[in-house]
């Protein structure tokens, strides 16, 4: 299992990421990106007080294999390299 988060503290607000990836990736109105779940690919939206995930590691959301190749590639453009991914044995 594969789990993507961004850390806030880097992110510079650039949203290419939702951009290439925006079933993973999405903007707030703090002007931060952040990582998501979604319901077609897990059942449920992963949600934080209703509006996203909490910032930072805590936030870490899980993809699946096909959205794998557009994360990866979101990491390697993002200006701020906020995203990181983590994988699970």
């Amino acid at each position: 299992m594969v789990k993507v988060w961004i850390d806030q503290d880097l992110c510079t607000g650039d949203g290419l990421c939702a951009e290439i990836a925006p079933d993973v990736f999405f903007g707030m109105d703090d002007g931060l990106y952040y990582v998501k779940e979604s319901a077609e690919k897990f059942g449920s939206e992963k949600l934080f007080d209703g509006v996203a995930n909490p910032a930072g590691a805590e936030g870490m959301a899980r993809i699946t294999e096909d959205q794998l190749e557009g994360v990866i590639e979101s990491a390697e453009e993002c200006p701020g390299e906020c995203i990181f991914l983590e994988v699970d044995a």
